[in-house]
């Protein structure tokens, strides 16, 4: 067949639990996470071409993103041509975005997960779940959670992933600033703060085990909320205490900002909190905690 189409939904993820807790020999940060897809999601299509010459091609289409090689979507299906041992197709990747850009969401990352799943179909190389998140890894440290999804816990760079039950809170809202943060320049200031920590993960994941949903909500951390620059503190501070003094369960930075995230028991308790936010916050969300990828 000389063409081949398809869709695939890339949900967000948010970090239920985000510490940083040592270098690795190859220069990144050791990390220890507990990550949650969420339905917040792109919408990727991906049609699969005869190429113009032997070599494989890639090429993706989303108004406001990198072209070429800086956008993951792209080095994702280069990269899965690659280890496929497949020459001579093209890869046409349109995204439909809905998940925020520089907000802790891993949208990008989910992206590219979505074109390895879809490609993994379209060319009937039946390639394993462990091996798209070897080829995952390539391309960014999130993207190998983002090839499965659901709830999970990571160390390493976040390729060292153990599948956890669901996370015993079903809603969040979620909230982006209009501002976004660096996360190098957050990277740097982690530096500064060894040792990090003051999370709990050895009582969270034996409470998301149990189903304790109020156990496990206690324990929702993000080491990187300890070194927030001053001018954006307050607002990430005061988006929580808005949420919490709704009824949230618990609210968190995810990843290294800037957008925040509250667990809530029911989605009229989320859409409630949500409603009940200033005008100002115009990226605002109420989504449902997810399995991940079917």
């Amino acid at each position: 067949m000389d063409e081949l189409f398809t869709k695939e939904r890339a949900e967000a993820k948010i970090n239920l639990y985000l510490d940083v807790i040592g270098d690795m020999p190859n220069g990144y940060h050791e990390i220890i996470s507990v990550m949650q897809s969420v339905s917040l999601a792109d919408e990727v299509t991906v049609r699969l071409v005869q190429g113009s010459g032997a070599e494989a091609e890639a090429v993706t289409y989303a108004p406001g993103l990198p072209q070429g090689d800086g956008n993951t979507a792209t080095r994702a299906a280069l990269a899965f041509f690659s280890s496929a041992g497949i020459d001579g197709y093209r890869a046409e990747i349109g995204i439909e975005k809905h998940i925020p850009a520089e907000a802790g969401l891993g949208g990008g990352s989910s992206d590219a997960a979505a074109v390895l799943r879809a490609l993994n179909r379209l060319t009937g190389a039946k390639l394993s779940d462990d091996k798209l998140r070897e080829i995952a890894l390539t391309v960014g440290s999130d993207v190998p959670f983002c090839v499965s999804g659901g709830t999970a816990l990571a160390r390493g760079r976040g390729e060292i992933l153990e599948a956890l039950p669901p996370f015993p809170a079903h809603f969040c809202v979620i909230v982006k600033p209009a501002f976004s943060i660096s996360t190098r320049e957050m990277y740097k200031e982690i530096d500064k703060l060894r040792p990090c920590g003051g999370g709990d993960i050895g009582g969270l994941v034996p409470a998301i085990e149990s189903g304790g949903k109020h156990a496990a909500a206690s324990r929702v951390y993000n080491v990187f909320e300890d070194v927030l620059p001053q001018n954006f503190r307050a607002e990430i501070l005061g988006i929580k205490s808005r949420l919490t003094d709704s009824g949230a369960l618990a609210a968190a930075m995810t990843g290294t900002g800037s957008a925040v995230f509250a667990l809530f028991e029911s989605e009229d308790g989320a859409a409630a909190a949500r409603a009940a936010l200033p005008g100002a916050y115009k990226s605002c969300f109420v989504a449902e905690l997810t399995s991940g990828a079917s």
